[in-house]
């Protein structure tokens, strides 16, 4: 089984933080737990570079503790430490331990593993409050970057079909189909996949990814979209909207809703 190794890092602002964080994702780390003046950051074993980690910290003279985390140990702590999410009177998630909750328009059910996507960070409940306004009824969807699916799951909630759920991790695509069954999901697909470039249009892309991800692919994302068509998408900090911003509108989109939620962005673009 893989181990975790876990970085100790003191802050000096919650911004900071943000900022850290945002840089860690793009190095492969994709879990964090927030304090108030520190954070401590997770990563596969085998996806570990000092050498990066290093590039990333030391250059604003920020030091680090790591130790490694068995992975029995992590999934215990993780489900132990697993809170429900409300997203207004929307949306509800919540691990199979807890009890229903039945005073929301939709409940998602996710087992609280190493995947991303349980609905804690700004990120996933930003993509989920935009797609509250989005008409889903009978429409495509291709969820890159699904994590636990959650995302995938309120789109077939929310009416669409078919949706396909692309990760390039095999624990997220388990962890996804889990969640998928555990939710009487029968519309999502799951293909183990890094890149989009051989797929079909769809009417609606989802995609909570990082920074460096989303500007890759901005080019991929214009071809499956018709005019008219809807691209989500977060996983990047304020200090990047306008590079973002541009960067779509250069590739025939306009931008037709915004959220923020703690230094972090989601919009919502039209392909024109």
């Amino acid at each position: 089984m893989t181990n975790y190794i876990k970085i100790e890092i003191a802050l000096n602002s919650a911004e900071q933080s943000e900022i850290i964080i945002a840089e860690l994702s793009e190095i492969k780390f994709y879990a964090f737990e927030q304090n108030e003046n520190s954070i401590s950051a997770f990563i596969k074993e085998q996806d570990f570079n000092e050498e990066k980690l290093k590039d990333v910290l030391l250059q604003r003279n920020i030091s680090f503790t790591k130790s490694i985390i068995p992975y029995t140990n992590w999934n215990a702590k993780w489900e132990s430490e697993f809170e429900p999410v409300f997203i207004e009177n929307f949306v509800a998630i919540r691990a199979s331990f807890h009890k229903p909750i039945t005073n929301v328009k939709h409940e998602i059910i996710i087992t609280p593993k190493m995947s991303f996507g349980t609905g804690h960070h700004a990120t996933t409940f930003l993509m989920i409050q935009l797609m509250k306004e989005i008409n889903f009824k009978n429409k495509s969807v291709l969820d890159f970057g699904t994590g636990t699916g959650v995302l995938a799951i309120l789109a077939e909630k929310l009416g669409a079909r078919p949706i396909l759920a692309i990760d390039n991790d095999e624990w997220s695509l388990n962890n996804a189909m889990e969640n998928i069954q555990i939710n009487h999901c029968t519309h999502i697909v799951l293909q183990k996949k890094d890149n989009i470039n051989t797929y079909s249009l769809v009417n609606i892309i989802l995609a909570n990814i990082n920074f460096n991800v989303l500007t890759e692919n901005a080019v991929a994302f214009s071809v499956l979209l018709q005019t008219g068509s809807l691209l989500i998408i977060s996983g990047f900090l304020l200090k990047d909207e306008k590079t973002i911003h541009s960067l779509f509108v250069k590739n025939n989109f306009l931008r037709k809703q915004r959220a923020q939620k703690d230094g972090w962005i989601a919009l919502v673009l039209e392909k024109q």
